[in-house]
């Protein structure tokens, strides 16, 4: 119906006869407009069209008031009737145009091709080389212990032989918190948190984050290290070779060449650095026709640090270093991941590229 027509059926609205056919033809027009809808938009205007505040039905009821008094209650729900009939007509266009969207899209749809599977994650690497390593000393009869990451300087300084103004405290950059605290510079306060409540013989090795004010291609200002320690009577150098010589090849492989070289820590002595030779260069200091740029040509990384427990270290804790003797060393994980996953950036670790941690899942 259209809004001349409209109009003309307006002349005519003293007539309640005339009234009723033309509310019953607006069900026939509106079937009409909606054949040739063809999208929710289409649909949305027809309803307008017919049922809004100016549609052709309100205009139809605008001359219910002229019509006969007794002809009005029935006019009246004539009226709703055709309204209702209209909103199914268009609610039912509207979901017949969902079904088809939704056929034409099943028949685009191929069951044959593979699904995609959501990435379940992976551990990260420092966290498999941590596991590696804590499995392969607890092979050798070792326990793990725990301690804080908040540590007093007793038990991260002055207990390991490194009272207030011992010069080899500018080795390590430290984050302190307050005069008597920081953030542990390395899992050796372990060490001694050990010794105090245990009595020889004992072997534990600690994991653990560690801090320190460091950062470039091998260093970060947060990092894990592995504090190990052996206690007991008779322990000799020769325990500390043979120990951290089968702990490297269990996890680097028999053909990986260690080298123990002499150096100085105040809680060991006498002390050493274990090396092993460069696992991104094979040794030969030149990676990809370059200078290796991890073992800097050297063909060699230093994996951690070692020596004979100090004799001020057991009378820290109440030890007779009379009657005990012990070796004490500290790794760092991320070095061996390194190492035993050829990566030449540190940082990656710690770049949060899911790309880089799922290689390892």
């Amino acid at each position: 119906m259209t809004a001349s027509s409209m109009e003309h059926s307006q002349g005519q609205s003293s007539n309640g006869t005339g009234l009723a056919e033309q509310l019953e033809s607006l069900v026939q027009a509106l079937e009409q407009g909606l054949a040739t809808a063809h999208s929710a938009p289409d649909v949305e205007n027809i309803r307008v069209a017919y049922l809004g505040r100016k549609g052709l039905l309100a205009g139809l009821m605008s001359s219910l008031a002229k019509t006969p008094p007794e002809q009005r209650p029935l006019l009246g729900q004539k009226a709703n009737q055709v309204k209702a009939m209209l909103q199914e007509r268009l609610d039912a266009r509207l979901q017949d145009l969902e079904r088809n969207k939704e056929r034409e899209l099943l028949a685009r749809f191929d069951p044959s091709l593979p699904g995609r599977a959501h990435w379940l994650g992976s551990l990260h690497p420092v966290t498999l080389v941590t596991e590696e390593i804590c499995q392969a000393f607890v092979s050798l009869g070792f326990d793990i212990v725990e301690g804080p990451e908040l540590e007093t300087d007793f038990y991260n300084f002055e207990a390991l032989n490194l009272p207030p103004d011992h010069p080899a405290r500018d080795m390590q950059d430290t984050f302190y918190i307050g005069d008597q605290t920081l953030l542990r510079t390395h899992t050796s306060p372990l060490q001694v948190r050990t010794m105090e409540r245990m009595s020889p013989p004992l072997a534990a090795i600690a994991p653990g984050k560690v801090y320190r004010r460091d950062s470039d291609l091998t260093h970060t200002p947060m990092f894990h290290q592995i504090e190990g320690f052996v206690v007991d009577k008779d322990v000799s150098m020769a325990d500390l070779r043979g120990t951290l010589t089968a702990f490297v090849h269990q996890i680097f492989g028999q053909e990986a060449i260690v080298r123990f070289r002499p150096s100085f820590f105040p809680f060991t002595e006498p002390s050493a650095e274990v090396d092993v030779s460069c696992m991104l260069c094979g040794g030969r200091g030149i990676c990809a026709g370059q200078a290796c740029r991890v073992c800097k040509q050297t063909g060699w990384l230093e994996i951690l640090g070692c020596g004979m427990i100090d004799p001020a270290v057991f009378a820290a804790v109440g030890y007779d270093p009379e009657v005990y003797t012990g070796f004490a060393f500290g790794l760092g994980v991320e070095r061996v991941a390194m190492l035993k996953y050829g990566i030449g950036d540190l940082r990656m670790f710690f770049e949060n590229d899911t790309r880089f941690v799922s290689q390892f899942g």
